[in-house]
């Protein structure tokens, strides 16, 4: 009997089709695609991947713009576009094999995506009712021989039912919102592609409120005293024990009291010593979270490292709510294969000399996978993201299983005319747990001298600070993604995708998440029109649906049909106003893409503005007063262009940022010297000047002097038949150390 195993990647089917052989293993190619024949005691076995989805979910017929539309069949990927071309080569092989099977079992990943897409292949490609099913939470050998030993002799239908219904639920409110709201702009006289969804609504309405809040946000004066005491050359700070006054009059007088005293008595010493329990092992989204905040890695590309480490078998599956590690694990092992990497040697060797290895898990749960935790396997990555995840996940395993730390917090009251002020501060007394996770410990230290009671202390001055009330913080990607999961907002695996659409949709921007002038008018005509839309407790209230489905307390039927009853009620209502919705969408869609196209003022005419335009060869920036002034620039054709807050300082002409990768900010000037050297500077006026000549290599015509935006170079004369370029003379010097390896020019 052949048997069948299908993965849900490339690589996973190689690490399982090498985990399982015994004897000789064969990777047969099939077009762009191959699968792997082997075998394991006297049965023949095939491996072959997927690439993720090979199916999705489309109308059954097309409907245009119409909606609601809830009549949708799963459909093979690439027959939707041709971006999802190179997938049918991978159907083919799956079904070409799978005739040669008997048998048929999926080694996707464990969760409901992976189940969705082992289903899938199972129902459409091979024509089985039903399959065996492989757990493993990482793809290391030994943890691959253990799934296929005990794999279950059915799929995991909770997981299935579950994840397809996701999928329709998605798709239902995804289509149909997009749909009325592009519609509506449509309507109103133009056209913007619009995007709503059931999570992405409220997520923006979540952002937005934030937004709001910190606009409508009045200060409120405060004042605080501080005195700034001195004890062996040691400096101490210490605040008066009211902390805020909101009346100036009553620190005033304070002050007046005792702005003149030279020394201060200390009244009260107390120390307490408390144990700092260790860190909880990582669950994705505290991993998203302390990656971000340590490294400025985003949510996205981290869980993206993190599935890369994964299918090399370093790190075990990222995509889990769970905080616990299971004994099965078996901790031993896996700290004496990390005590091979000498980064890890003297730790992990420490962490084995205890009696007992007892993580500190944490009470969150997942049914599928444990913490993330390293398997022992070496990472041959030279990537320094991929490095750094990677020690970030040894480090916080290594710590869990350390004892607390042991901290001490000082208090010192200070009297000074009966008036107290308090200093506090706290230190590590032992380290423990802090030695396993540096550098990525983050706690403060700050001493005092042996301070005894009674004891008199020099006064250096005594501060009075105008202060006032700040608005609350803006969001950032590390703790929205926190907010998400605890409003039970998205999943685990998609928070990050849903983040990352609002961004491309241009609802949302920054660092510190601001929320775009369209965001802002979109969440505020949706809360007008169609607050459902918004409904937060609705998402979560389908989200705990799916749990249920998933633990068999609840039909899928029954919850799509909640679904569809919702949307059919909440279109209905806004079909009826969608002209005077568009109107309100497309006033303030033109607003923000001019506030966000505007780059600065005219440096030719002086009276236009700069803006960035459209045209047949792509991006340009243009004087607004087209066509009295005719002045235009170059911009790169990649990347997304919003102004800078300063001119530049060489020339005075505006700034932008390109944010491609990180972000650069550039002087729209071609000409402006910031953008060649001195040595560079040099050439191009003796070169201007024909005092220097430079022929072609390839044409054999004058080379001239080109500007663009990222500066100044050498370009054929007879362009566009000839498109040979090169750099400065000065700039190969600077860049091969002041070696040149050009032809001496003609003089």
């Amino acid at each position: 009997m052949p048997e069948l195993i299908i993965t849900e990647k490339p690589s996973s089917a190689k690490k399982v089709a090498e985990a399982l052989a015994e004897g000789k293993l064969e990777k047969k190619k099939s077009k762009k695609s191959f699968y792997y024949e082997f075998t394991r005691g006297k049965k023949k076995i095939y491996v072959t991947p997927a690439v993720g989805h090979l199916f999705g979910l489309v109308e059954k017929k097309k409907h245009g713009w119409t909606y609601p539309v809830f009549d949708i069949e799963w459909h093979p990927s690439y027959e939707s576009g041709e971006a999802a071309g190179y997938t049918k080569d991978y159907v083919d092989t799956i079904a070409a094999v799978a005739k040669k099977a008997d048998e048929f079992t999926i080694a996707c990943d464990y969760d409901v995506e992976g189940e969705v897409i082992g289903w899938n292949i199972i129902r459409f490609i091979c024509r089985q009712k039903d399959a065996n099913r492989m757990k493993f939470s990482t793809l290391t050998k030994p943890d691959l021989i253990e799934a296929y030993e005990k794999k279950l002799h059915h799929l995991d239908w909770g997981q299935a039912h579950a994840g397809e219904t996701r999928h329709e639920l998605d798709w239902f409110y995804g289509i149909n919102l997009s749909r009325a709201l592009t519609t509506a702009v449509k309507a109103a006289g133009s056209f913007k592609v619009m995007s709503s969804g059931r999570v992405q609504g409220p997520a923006l309405k979540l952002l937005a409120d934030r937004e709001a809040e910190i606009h409508a946000f009045l200060p409120t004066p405060y004042w605080e005293l501080w005195l700034h005491a001195q004890h062996e050359k040691q400096p101490i700070e210490a605040q008066h024990h009211e902390g805020k006054f909101l009346k100036e009059d009553v620190i005033k007088k304070i002050l007046t009291k005792i702005k003149d005293e030279k020394k201060c008595a200390v009244q009260k010493v107390e120390r307490i010593k408390r144990l700092q329990a260790p860190p909880y092992p990582f669950d994705l989204t505290t991993l998203q979270s302390e990656s971000y905040n340590l490294f400025h890695i985003t949510p996205k590309q981290t869980l993206a490292i993190a599935q890369s480490l994964y299918l090399a078998g370093c790190t075990s599956y990222p995509r889990t709510s769970s905080q616990q590690l299971d004994p099965k694990l078996g901790f031993k092992k896996i700290l004496t294969d990390l005590s091979r990497q000498p980064d890890y040697e003297k730790l992990c060797k420490e962490l084995l000399s205890l009696k007992q290895l007892q993580p500190n898990n944490g009470k969150k749960t997942d049914p599928a996978h444990p913490a993330i935790f390293p398997t022992g396997v070496v990472p041959k990555t030279t990537k320094p993201q991929e490095k750094k995840i990677y020690d970030l996940i040894v480090k916080r395993f290594m710590a869990t299983f350390a004892q607390p730390a042991v901290r001490e917090t000082m208090t010192v009251t200070f009297g000074v005319k009966q008036e107290e002020f308090i200093a506090k501060g706290s230190r590590t007394l032992e380290e423990q747990w802090h030695a396993f996770y540096k550098p990525y410990v983050k706690v403060e230290e700050i001493t005092f001298p042996d301070l005894k009671e009674k004891q008199e202390v020099a006064i250096k001055k005594i501060e009075k600070l105008d202060k006032e009330t700040t608005p609350p913080n803006r969001y950032n990607q590390s703790s929205i993604i926190k907010e998400l999961e605890k409003r039970n907002l998205g999943t685990k695996a998609t928070r990050a995708d849903i983040l990352d659409r609002l961004f491309e949709r241009g609802y949302i921007e920054g660092v510190q998440i601001t929320v775009s002038k369209l965001g802002m008018e979109t969440v505020k005509v949706l809360h007008k029109y169609a607050p459902e839309i918004l409904d937060e407790k609705l998402t979560a209230d389908f989200e705990e649906s799916m749990e249920h489905i998933r633990e068999g307390k609840e039909k899928p039927a029954a919850v799509l049909e909640k679904a569809k009853k919702v949307l059919t009620e909440l279109l209905a209502a806004f079909k009826k106003k969608e002209i005077l919705v568009g109107k309100e969408l497309l006033e303030s869609i033109r607003s923000t893409q001019e506030e966000q196209n505007y780059i600065g003022s005219c440096p030719s005419c002086k009276e236009g503005r700069l803006f960035v335009k459209f045209g047949k060869f792509g991006k340009f920036i243009a004087c607004g007063r087209y066509p009295d002034c005719k002045t235009t620039f170059k911009v790169p054709q990649l990347g997304m262009i919003r102004r800078a807050e300063e001119v530049c300082d060489k020339c005075g002409y505006p700034q932008l940022k390109l944010i491609k990768r990180g972000t650069r900010t550039f002087c729209i000037n071609p000409q402006c010297i910031s953008k060649v050297s001195p040595e560079e500077n040099k050439e191009i006026k003796l070169i201007e000047q024909q005092k220097i000549e430079k022929n072609c290599p390839d044409c054999g015509k004058l080379l001239v002097v080109r500007r663009s935006f990222y500066g100044s170079f050498l370009g054929c004369s007879g362009y566009p038949q000839c498109k040979h370029t090169e750099k400065l003379e000065g700039e190969k010097k600077e860049k091969e150390g002041g070696k040149s390896k050009t032809k001496t020019p003609n003089v």
